[in-house]
């Protein structure tokens, strides 16, 4: 194919190099080694990418092969089809994994958050590449390294990485503890992931001993909390099961205090309790003192004869039916057994 020919256009379909017909759309966009693939010289393309011609370079590499304005779509395209070029093919297991991932603000909007800026006035897009690629951010492309990549979440055909993950690229480069909580928060209450999840993340970046994200964790973890309790409320009276009463603390008639539960069933002597704790490995958001008092207090409400149910929000959120036969479980099991001390019960 020579500088004379014409111009190969997503409208048009490209013709093999033997001469024959191909009915294959030709995508709007294309990195050099496909169009080389499809037997375009490196002089036609340069050709077509002058002032006035059919194409335009978007990135080094990579070209829309269309006059007009790039629209979102193109640019988020074009910066996998940069990170990823160059690639050698794979073979076996995970050969259909992408080598490049949108991770960070960009992800994040993609996923559908309304507390990042909107695609268009994002500066540039963060890309999640294998620390081994000898690719350098440019344009409106940069570039993230990691040792292994998560995996992929596939949104309108784009590879995003999840949430948590996004989230935690995200969060390196926020400024303060306001916008941080705003994107944190809105990943729990619109259901995207546990708050479990996200501090895990935040953990392996190393990024809770930051002042601005502790705090931002903190309210993390109360919208987590007020979620479940959320749904909990939801499965009792969504599953007919009789009406507990709600966060509760238990004490012994003039002696200690018991602890406080998320529901409680007098006459059964049943306890429910919500685990929304952060992991262990979070530091200071479960220290060992805290855990082996909640195991304590579980220990004792049991030596009186109370059941202690232990739901988990992702349970609640995923799997409610299954949570709601646990209860109703609990309950009928009840009644075959001796019953509880009895204990005064007290609002919290």
């Amino acid at each position: 194919m020579n500088n004379n020919s014409a111009p190969l256009t997503p409208a048009r379909t490209a013709a093999p190099a033997h001469g024959g017909i191909a009915d294959t759309p030709v995508p709007r966009l294309l990195t050099a080694a496909q169009l080389r693939e499809r037997g375009i010289p490196a002089s036609t393309v340069s050709a077509h990418c002058r002032p006035g011609g059919p194409w335009q370079q978007l990135l080094p590499g990579v070209y829309l092969l269309h006059r007009g304005a790039a629209t979102q779509d193109d640019l988020l395209r074009a910066a996998l089809l940069y990170a990823g070029r160059a690639v050698p093919a794979q073979r076996g297991r995970g050969s259909d994994r992408p080598p490049a991932l949108l991770t960070g603000l960009a992800a994040l909007a993609v996923h559908g958050f309304d507390s990042v800026p909107p695609l268009p006035s994002q500066e540039a897009f963060d890309v999640l590449v294998p620390r081994t690629r000898r690719l350098r951010s440019t344009g409106f492309v940069r570039l993230l390294r990691a040792a292994a990549l998560p995996e992929p979440e596939r949104i309108a055909g784009l590879a995003v990485a999840p949430v948590a993950r996004a989230l935690a690229d995200a969060v390196a480069g926020l400024p303060g503890t306001g916008v941080v909580r705003r994107v944190l928060t809105e990943a729990v209450r619109d259901g995207h992931c546990e708050p479990g999840v996200i501090v895990a993340e935040l953990a392996r970046a190393r990024l809770l001993a930051l002042p601005h994200v502790v705090g931002a964790v903190d309210a993390l973890l109360a919208e987590g909390r007020a979620r479940a309790e959320e749904r909990l409320y939801a499965l009792v009276r969504g599953h007919g099961l009789p009406e507990p009463v709600w966060n509760v603390d238990l004490r012994l008639p003039g002696g200690p205090h018991l602890g406080g539960v998320d529901a409680y069933w007098p006459e059964q002597g049943l306890a429910v309790e919500l685990d929304t704790r952060a992991p262990r490995f979070c530091g200071s958001f479960e220290d060992d003192a805290g855990f082996e008092a909640g195991a304590a207090k579980r220990e004792h409400l049991e030596r009186l004869g109370i059941t202690v149910v232990h739901l988990t929000p992702r349970g609640l959120r995923e799997a409610p039916e299954q949570q709601a036969v646990v209860v109703r479980t609990a309950l009928m099991a009840a009644e075959d057994r001796e019953p509880a001390a009895y204990v005064v019960v007290l609002p919290r």
